[in-house]
């Protein structure tokens, strides 16, 4: 059986390390919704900025292309490996930048997803473009696909059109990116606002599902699962990046700081979440039954 680099008390959150095309394919358990984060390839040596000063946009050996059919062959087999994980229901969300969603949902064609929808996120504070020479890119895309055509999978419409001031929510989201309180245990390069997340799983998933990320990196993803109840599955394989995963998960067993971070999450309209719904805290003890000690 495979051991957990972290656990909460009440077994809602669990951190493994390593690579996660290999991890997955030691447990046999299945999940409700995945995200995934993947390396966007295009650590390239270009400069961005970042609070107020000029920064590379390099994050890392992990984040560089190695040519297009090496990059497509990545992540073949990474969606592939996520896909024998998935419930036959479920869903699975992947974003990225055009350095890599059009690699992505190139192979969710191949592997027989059914492509439900391409969300373009509108960062409402984006970083301006230095060189002047083309428009400021203020954008990413996170594509929602389910594993089985025939079989329907879980949208929770009502709650959407809800959070949407009574109207069908669009698949041009605008949100922000993340705030400088998302960052109290430190900050990951490709750091994902937890609006984002919180959004996407209150979208596809319900209270105690099973939630699969294989490029957890701060475990955002979990941190959003944990504050609205649903159980988490984190793979990463840098350390670093673990100890802050679970430096953020102890940080919300204080029920202030829980409560304070479920009031910040904005989900519509700088609307609050505990404004749109109810969540239930009455079930301290998850239960155990993730393969993993």
């Amino acid at each position: 059986m495979l051991h957990s680099f972290y656990k909460s008390a009440n077994h809602d959150f669990t951190l493994l390390q390593g690579d996660c095309i290999s991890l997955l394919s030691e447990f046999d358990f299945k999940f409700d919704m995945i995200f995934a984060d993947p390396p966007y390839f295009l650590s390239n040596g270009g400069i961005s900025v970042q609070s107020g000063k000029q920064v590379s946009v390099n994050k890392g050996a992990w984040d560089k292309s190695k040519g297009l059919q090496e990059d497509k062959a990545f992540n073949f087999r990474w969606i592939s490996a996520c896909r024998d994980k998935l419930k036959e229901n479920g869903t699975i969300w992947v974003s990225g930048t055009f350095h890599n969603i059009f690699s992505v949902a190139e192979v969710l064609n191949e592997l027989d997803f059914k492509i439900l929808n391409c969300i373009t996120w509108v960062k409402t504070n984006p970083p301006p473009n230095l060189s002047c020479r083309y428009f400021t890119h203020s954008t990413e895309f996170v594509i929602w696909a389910r594993k089985n055509k025939r079989v329907p999978h879980l949208f929770n419409y009502e709650l959407m059109k809800e959070i949407n001031g009574g109207t069908q929510m669009r698949d041009v989201w605008q949100l922000p990116a993340i705030g400088r309180w998302e960052k109290t245990c430190g900050k990951h390069p490709t750091q994902k606002p937890l609006s984002l997340l919180a959004r996407i799983i209150l979208a596809s998933t319900n209270e105690r599902a099973w939630v699969l990320d294989p490029f957890s990196g701060s475990s955002t993803t979990g941190i959003a699962a944990s504050l609205l109840n649903r159980r988490f599955l984190g793979i990463e394989r840098e350390g670093e990046f673990l100890d802050m995963s679970r430096r953020r998960r102890v940080e919300i067993e204080d029920i202030a700081i829980r409560t304070e971070y479920r009031n910040r999450i904005c989900l519509f309209n700088d609307k609050p979440l505990h404004d749109i719904i109810e969540l239930h805290d009455d079930v301290p003890y998850f239960g155990d039954d993730l393969p993993i000690e």
